[in-house]
């Protein structure tokens, strides 16, 4: 699968941009805070109609504007496919798949596959435990509707539960019935993490010790009140508490990946080359996972990725996604040098754009 054409209006700090793109290496050149990032994060978008880095659609319009657009022709399975999401302030996002809108925007989730590598996967170590679920969803989500729908199925009843627990349970026979769907969504969703995280941990382990050159001793433990219990054994013990607290306290919405070197986390004892390394190992992992699941190579976009690295694991990078199991890929950097590496590693079809305050061109390439 390929990103064709991208067209992007009003989109942060974008007013207007039509980039046609190489089918193998395309390299974002351009200061920080130019607007590279904001081209990768409006291809994230299309993927999954949703910002990687906004917390909400409103601030990815651009200022002074009352709408985005975003626009992308694709060639999937060996057909165009044009996507495209539409903002306009105040009123709800459309996104449309060949012209027809979306009854329901999960139905999109898992069409464009795509993996991206960003500087804020440091928060994937440092960060709270929802940073870690957020990618445990993100990643089966896109191969697994059926997970998809018991996750937002779960979320819905978890939020209905909590409204009761903090109002005061006035209707005992409701609180049964949500408890029950909960049970059943939460004992789906424990199961296809669980299923997961034993195919995921030895691709990942593999990324890591080629990247890093080393037989480190990595691993990644998945922690869930489910692993010992029934959720409705935890919902029971814990009514009192919870009505206490006003919220449902433990359950799936609760679990955390621990992200180990040897006997300790990573993030007590790793060094920023190798929690770089670690982030960057889950990322090609999930690309693998997903070129498996989704049956589509997906796009892989890799954010300011030299930055923390030493030469050797920045060579053993390029020499993984140079590898032809690896398809579209998109690179941004501030130096020239690093993307003229990029494309002299990778050795095929490329495009280099130039990013300057919002404004994208295409400065040169070869086929």
């Amino acid at each position: 699968m390929i990103l064709s054409k991208l067209s992007i209006l009003n989109y942060k700090n974008i007013a207007e941009a039509t980039l046609d793109f190489s089918p193998k290496v395309n390299c974002l050149l351009g200061n920080n805070g130019m607007g590279k990032t904001n081209v990768l994060d409006a291809i994230f978008y299309l993927s999954f109609c949703q910002s990687s880095l906004a917390r909400t659609d409103t601030t990815t319009v651009r200022y002074g504007e009352e709408f985005m657009l975003l626009q992308g022709e694709y060639v999937r399975s060996g057909k165009t496919e044009q996507i495209s999401c539409a903002l306009q302030r105040g009123k709800k996002k459309s996104v449309k798949r060949n012209g027809k809108e979306y009854r329901r925007q999960s139905e999109h989730i898992g069409l464009l596959p795509l993996v991206m590598v960003t500087p804020s996967d440091w928060n994937l170590i440092a960060g709270g435990s929802e940073e870690r679920r957020r990618l445990i969803d993100r990643i089966i989500s896109q191969g697994n509707h059926e997970y998809l729908e018991q996750l937002i199925g779960y979320n819905r009843a978890l939020e209905q539960r909590n409204a009761m627990l903090k109002q005061g349970i006035a209707d005992p026979l409701l609180l049964e019935t949500v408890d029950t769907f909960l049970c059943q969504a939460a004992a789906a969703i424990h199961k296809a993490r669980q299923q997961w995280i034993e195919r995921f941990t030895p691709i990942f382990m593999r990324y890591y010790n080629t990247i890093s050159d080393s037989n480190e001793q990595v691993r990644l433990d998945y922690r869930s009140v489910l692993n010992t219990q029934t959720m409705a054994e935890v919902l029971r013990q814990n009514l009192e508490r919870d009505r206490v607290l006003g919220h449902t306290s433990m359950g799936v919405h609760r679990d955390d990946i621990e992200l180990m070197l040897g006997d300790e986390l990573m993030r007590r004892t790793g060094s920023q080359g190798q929690c770089k390394t670690y982030t960057i190992a889950l990322r090609l992992a999930q690309f693998d996972f997903l070129k498996t699941e989704c049956g589509q190579t997906p796009i892989l976009l890799l954010d300011d990725i030299f930055d923390k690295l030493d030469a050797n694991r920045v060579a053993n990078i390029m020499r993984i996604v140079s590898e032809p199991a690896f398809g579209q890929i998109f690179v941004s950097d501030t130096n020239r040098q690093h993307l003229d590496e990029t494309v002299e590693a990778v050795g095929s079809d490329y495009r280099i754009f130039t990013v300057d305050n919002g404004v994208c061109r295409q400065e040169g390439g070869m086929q």
